[in-house]
């Protein structure tokens, strides 16, 4: 069930950041509440996962793989560029994070 919370909190994660960029600096009320209560709902269900998982393989997985769907939303989302070089990093986090996976931590 912890692998549940961690990916739940992931897509929190990312959520979270696409709300704080819709907030402007925290200068758009909903957007910028929005922002608070979905990191929040986020570092809720990290917590729940952290209950299983070691603190630092969570972490590291919760914040690569967000880090991913970020890029890739933003890229969607945004027009941002998606250059051989991201694609390069997004491969080595998500090698880190099957790495990090199959240590077998909190399993």
């Amino acid at each position: 069930m912890h692998w549940v919370y961690l990916g739940i909190a992931t897509v929190f994660e990312i959520v979270f950041a696409l709300c704080a960029n819709a907030s402007k600096g925290f200068t758009r009320l909903w957007a910028s509440i929005l922002t608070l209560v979905i990191g929040a709902g986020g570092t809720f269900f990290l917590s729940l996962a952290l209950v299983t998982v070691d603190v630092g393989v969570g972490y590291a997985i919760w914040t690569g793989l967000g880090s991913v769907g970020i890029v890739l939303l933003a890229a969607t989302l945004f027009k941002e560029r998606l250059d051989w070089r991201k694609m390069l990093g997004i491969a080595i986090v998500v090698v880190g994070v099957v790495g990090l996976e199959l240590t077998g931590a909190g399993s």
